[in-house]
């Protein structure tokens, strides 16, 4: 409701209070159960300036992609080119899982109460999202220099043992991203998916940890 409309900014126009408006009401509803109308009256503009700005509603979810995604692939490709300069394995190793999930769990952190970060964790799980083709057009190269990086990493793993160890770490960083509250109450509140830096921490000594313990003996001939 209009309740929920953050503080205008000076000057903002109507197509940037739809990208607002848009990224909050998708984070918090998901794409299927936002609809124009909920977004334009979180926005307090009319219904048509949606279609007039971005031609439908997904092609508003798009438009929130093309704009926030860029900044989260740069810090993973800058990530990588860190780890692939550091001659030590394991701290390579661990370089690599930060890489792919310190980025996202800063939007936990973000200007938008976090929103993003809920939106691509949905997109991610979605089963309408191969149809959009988002993550395949703006994430899956990306995603291609991690399984590149993790198999140079882990040179005798094979293909299938790297792609199910990036899903494992996927997996590991949605439970954060959508976390609603469960963590902190499971935990008496000393783990807390509201301080991320810490959260980083912890999930990415585990991820380090497995990737170079595992045992390989049922999966090497996969």
């Amino acid at each position: 409701m209009s309740q929920s409309r953050a503080p205008e900014k000076q000057g903002e126009t109507s197509k940037e209070k739809i990208l607002a408006s848009g990224e909050r009401m998708f984070g918090r509803f998901g794409f299927d159960a936002t609809t124009s109308r909920k977004i334009a009256t979180d926005a307090g503009v009319p219904v048509a300036l949606i279609n007039y700005h971005f031609g439908s509603k997904e092609g508003l979810y798009r438009a929130i992609f093309e704009k926030r995604s860029p900044a989260i692939r740069d810090q993973r490709v800058v990530g990588l080119q860190l780890a692939r300069s550091e001659a030590d394995w394991d701290k390579r190793v661990e370089l690599v899982v930060k890489a792919l999930i310190v980025p996202m769990f800063g939007l936990r952190n973000d200007g938008n109460d976090g929103a993003f970060g809920r939106i691509l964790a949905r997109e991610l799980s979605d089963p309408s999202s191969e149809g959009r083709g988002i993550f395949r057009e703006m994430f899956d190269p990306v995603a291609e220099m991690m399984l590149d990086a993790l198999a140079e990493c882990f040179p005798d793993w094979t293909r299938a043992e790297v792609n199910w160890a990036y899903q494992t770490m996927l997996g590991a960083m949605m439970i954060v991203m959508m976390d609603n509250g469960r963590i902190a109450r499971l935990s008496d509140g000393t783990a807390d998916s509201e301080d991320p830096e810490t959260a980083a921490i912890h999930i990415a000594a585990i991820l380090t940890a497995g990737l170079k313990h595992r045992d390989r003996g049922q999966t090497s001939g996969s």
